[in-house]
């Protein structure tokens, strides 16, 4: 994003959103006394950029450094920073502020769709509305669009199975689909040599899979490092899904990287930890939260 100081902090959060990037949106709450905006003023913090002002001088560096700070150590959620500002913060105004920082992480699901054929375009339609990073494969040429339709999707010529899989960002889920038998093969060979990719998906037929297993084991791959490999793709508990659709199959296969992905802790308290927030509203005075 270009023209920082000249952005809204609501345009950025737009860009910011849409593209995945890791950002904080950072809110005045309170104003007690002399300072520089007032409850409401927002900017967003990147790790690069800032957009909008809280009103400059050394409260707002300590703003961004705060926000940068929990984009580091990758701290998602809310967190509430107090500052005095004729003493935290050194200004004459001599006010004091409470700042409520929203950390967004980005883009934490990176997945690898192998194949531009009917079922892996279902795929990326699906997957286009959550908040995924996704590289769409094809080795044929004029397979895959001239543009991709979101931010978040990259278009990638397969020309070299080996680099473009070496080239997957760890933690990557791949879903292989070409439309071939032997392009599939060397694309599952390549990822299972790769102990960071998180999932393997390949589509195809119990027979198919048969095939593959008996030619990984010939090649000396460990039972482990073969079951890494869901197929076909998109089977639940062992079900088969009758209904062979290209929609269908992108539909059951997309459900399943769901609940592989999905491994949000189950925890009872989120957000703001209570006891601050008690004093944040009952005392009316500055808290510091860390």
């Amino acid at each position: 994003m270009s023209g920082a100081a000249n952005t809204p902090w609501h345009a950025a959060l737009h860009d910011c959103q849409q593209n995945g990037t890791p950002h904080v949106l950072a809110t005045q709450v309170t104003a007690q006394g002399s300072t520089p905006r007032e409850p409401g003023a927002r900017m967003i913090v990147t790790s690069d950029h800032v957009f909008d002002t809280l009103g400059g001088g050394t409260f707002e560096w300590q703003t961004i450094q705060a926000a940068r700070r929990y984009l580091e150590q990758d701290k998602a959620g809310f967190h509430l920073e107090a500052f005095a500002l004729g003493g935290r913060s050194g200004q004459c105004c001599g006010g004091f502020v409470n700042v409520l920082l929203e950390v967004f992480p980005g883009t934490q699901t990176h997945l690898a769709v192998f194949g531009a054929g009917h079922i892996g375009r279902h795929v990326i339609e699906l997957t286009d509305p959550l908040d995924w990073q996704r590289y769409w494969c094809d080795s044929r040429p004029d397979t895959l669009p001239l543009t991709p339709e979101s931010p978040r999707l990259s278009l990638l010529p397969l020309e070299n199975v080996g680099q473009r899989v070496n080239a997957l960002p760890s933690g990557c889920h791949a879903l292989v689909m070409t439309h071939s038998h032997d392009e599939d093969y060397a694309l599952i060979e390549a990822l299972i040599e790769r102990d960071d990719i998180a999932s393997i998906g390949l589509i195809g037929s119990e027979s198919k899979w048969a095939s593959f297993t008996g030619r990984l084991q010939r090649a000396g791959y460990s039972p482990a490092s073969i079951e890494r490999v869901r197929s076909p793709i998109g089977a639940f508990n062992g079900a088969k899904l009758n209904h062979k659709s290209p929609y269908a199959i992108a539909l059951t296969a997309v459900t399943e990287l769901l609940w592989l992905i999905d491994t949000s802790p189950d925890s009872a308290t989120r957000g703001l930890e209570s006891a601050p927030l008690r004093a944040f509203f009952n005392d009316h005075q500055p808290v510091q939260v860390t």
